[in-house]
């Protein structure tokens, strides 16, 4: 059971009277899902999408790597998809929050299909945990977060761990390039929660508090650093106003 996202009704303000920034604490885990559902579009296809990829991409023996996991949605949907044999799954998050709910999430979900792909959920940095033997890795909205400078080491390290033909899911908010479509595209996006019963004062509050926290960049730039990295292909196979999911083949 979930509760509603009611974080940003409240005074989140900082002594200064600024807006604290965003945190995955206890606060965001207790409400993680409806904040998804009524903030991302697209987001519950994302997912869908990732287990028919799960379904054509792992092959028997090898790892799966949900980064940056959040409550283990990705790798849920992973575990559904999976068709082959003696496979395992990684979910990994540096936030403690997160982590212990997941731990409960999937454990329960474990227990009612005891004979799927079992699932290690892991306290740690995305940057420092080790991927090997991988046929399918996640940043499902994930790499925004990471300091721009670091996201090419990222990105390398994915590479690195996959087995040849491997595949790469990574989603994220972007920006476009031309001022004009961008602002459409970020009014849209504020129609959309406009839509899902958030306020306009909640909107600007949580914008406020993702600033210089999430760091959006283009299609483009996401394309060209997988291209470096190695990655025979990369295509947008999803997008809805402005959040893409990409997939990259090794």
């Amino acid at each position: 059971m979930t509760s509603e996202d009611r974080i940003y009704r409240a005074r989140v303000e900082g002594e200064a009277g600024e807006i604290e920034p965003f945190r995955f604490n206890d606060e965001v885990a207790a409400v993680f899902p409806d904040m998804l559902r009524r903030s991302i579009p697209g987001y519950a296809a994302s997912l869908e999408a990732i287990g028919s990829l799960a379904a054509r991409y792992v092959r028997a023996g090898s790892n799966c790597y949900d980064l940056g996991c959040s409550l283990g949605a990705a790798s849920l949907a992973m575990r559904q998809g999976i068709r082959s044999a003696g496979c395992r799954i990684v979910a990994i998050d540096n936030a403690p929050a997160m982590i212990e709910r997941c731990r409960r999430i999937v454990r329960e979900e474990c227990q009612r299909a005891p004979e799927g792909t079992p699932v290690e959920v892991v306290e740690g940095d995305i940057l420092e945990v080790g991927l090997s033997n991988a046929s399918m890795v996640v940043l499902n909205y994930t790499l925004q977060f990471l300091p721009v400078a670091e996201r090419e080491t990222m990105i390398r390290r994915v590479f690195a761990g996959l087995n040849e033909g491997g595949v790469l899911v990574l989603s994220e908010k972007v920006v476009d390039p031309d001022p004009a479509m961008e602002a459409l595209l970020s009014d849209l996006h504020h129609e959309h929660k406009r839509r899902n019963h958030y306020s306009a004062l909640e909107i600007s509050r949580k914008r406020a508090a993702l600033e210089n926290v999430l760091i959006p960049e283009t299609v483009d730039q996401h394309r060209d650093r997988l291209l470096r990295a190695g990655f025979g292909s990369a295509a947008v196979w999803l997008r809805y106003f402005n959040f893409v999911s990409i997939i990259a083949i090794r």
